[in-house]
């Protein structure tokens, strides 16, 4: 064989190889780009499909409260308010939501009439007042961190005066809300209804409009979701995101709620289990707003449960009336320190120079601040038993008129109160000109 020959033979061989090789090294790899089998390839395992993940859980919307809850850093509560300043406390009644029908137009009596006069306060004139307040440096302060219990240095339980941390320029103030329980008077004469948790996770107030009759959700016309409003539009106002204290009765429920006990149905008529049925659907739709409540700063106190004078009630008539509170109320809300004298009185008649048998009584079943009505926001730590007693201002028809100048750290009359719907006759007349 020639050496060209040779050669040639040579060069086609590698060529030959070559293309073998090449062959040999074809991609797993369809047209298309996905994976193919194991017949397509190499001979490799069979490549399989990634499990499918689930969608992971949606964040929980943030709750607005968290902004006023979280308003105020620790660093920023410089200002020392010790237990010899006072703090403040004014308390007021449920709004009358329309004025003119329950000062001139409702079926109520004039006598009546003149009630709300005297110890109610419009909502224009509430609205005013959280302006007013708020403008002046108040800031709202949790009756439970105003006051603490300790053991004195006898091993005796009694009861101190907090120095409370607030912002430099600010004021405590407590607000308390009597009688939020909606009575039926209440729903005749101007009045919301009842509170509830609206669509939003919020609290509104049911309304009827007296007028038409028509039945609506309101957060204008009534104290409770007022202040919620002002204090998410002004989370300065509220110190740690405290609002208020509801001061509840039970002979009408709670809340627009009637979740009282009728006991003068008795146990085997057969009116009982309708009104039983009835009864427990009242309390499972209360027990939604009162969560609510509680998660947004509002706490509650006794007004005990029939609105009782305990001033002057038998010791026994006290006692069956705090069980059933305890019973009716407390069962829902949950215990409570705080207790607001109905009508102001004092049990025993005065709390203030003796300790009497309602008073230890009361005392015994967990009440330690005991609150009456008076014209100045002061208090008086009992030295003899683990209790405090105090009183709170209201503004309301009654101070309006007369006490102009004792309100002026907190507002003007003249500014607040909505004369023009107000009764205008010799016995309301104005001190003020």
């Amino acid at each position: 064989m020639s050496m060209n020959r040779f050669v040639a033979l040579l060069l086609a061989l590698v060529m030959v190889l070559s293309l073998l090789t090449g062959c040999g090294k074809k991609e797993n790899t369809p047209p298309d780009g996905t994976a193919g089998s194991a017949e397509q390839g190499t001979g490799a395992e069979p490549q399989t499909e990634p499990e499918p993940q689930p969608e992971p859980e949606p964040e929980p919307p943030a709750d607005p409260y968290d902004a006023v809850r979280n308003y105020w850093k620790p660093e920023q509560l410089t200002q020392a308010w010790g237990p010899d300043q006072i703090v403040e406390h004014l308390f007021f009644h449920p709004l009358i939501a329309y004025p003119k029908y329950a000062f001139h137009e409702c079926g109520a009596s004039q006598a009546q009439r003149y009630g709300l006069d005297d110890w109610m306060c419009t909502v224009d004139e509430y609205n005013k007042i959280l302006q007013s307040v708020y403008d002046k440096g108040y800031i709202l302060v949790a009756m439970e961190d105003v006051w603490s219990e300790y053991t004195n240095e006898n091993g005796e339980q009694r009861m101190k005066r907090n120095t409370l941390m607030l912002p430099e320029g600010k004021k405590p103030l407590v607000i308390s809300f009597d009688d939020v329980n909606y009575y039926p008077y209440m729903l005749e004469e101007g009045f919301a209804s009842k509170l509830v948790v609206g669509d939003d996770g919020e609290i509104w107030a049911e309304c009827r409009d007296p007028y038409t009759n028509e039945t609506f959700l309101t957060k204008e016309l009534d104290a409770t979701p007022i202040l919620d409003q002002f204090v998410y539009q002004h989370p300065d106002f509220s110190l740690n995101g405290a609002k208020a204290i509801f001061s509840l009765t039970g002979y009408y429920g709670i809340l627009g709620y009637r979740t009282q006990d009728d006991r003068d149905i008795a146990k085997d008529s057969p009116e009982r289990p309708a009104f039983e049925a009835k009864r427990a659907a009242e309390i499972e739709a209360v027990k939604p707003v009162i969560a609510r409540l509680k998660e947004t700063g509002w706490t509650f106190g006794s007004h005990t449960w029939g609105h009782i004078r305990l001033a002057d009630k038998p010791l026994q008539t006290v006692i069956n009336d705090t069980e059933r509170w305890a019973d009716e109320v407390g069962s829902l809300v949950g215990p409570t320190q705080i207790l607001f004298y109905p009508h102001g009185g004092r049990p025993d008649g005065d709390d203030w120079h003796k300790t009497g048998e309602r008073f230890k009584y009361l005392q015994s079943q967990g009440f330690r601040v005991f609150a009456s009505v008076g014209i100045n926001s002061f208090s008086y730590i009992k030295p003899d038993i683990c209790a405090v007693i105090c009183d709170r201002l209201h503004p309301d028809g009654t101070t309006f008129r007369h006490s102009r100048e004792r309100y002026l750290q907190f507002y003007d009359a003249k500014d607040i109160m909505d004369v023009d719907v107000r009764p205008k006759d010799e016995n309301h007349t104005i001190d003020w000109q």
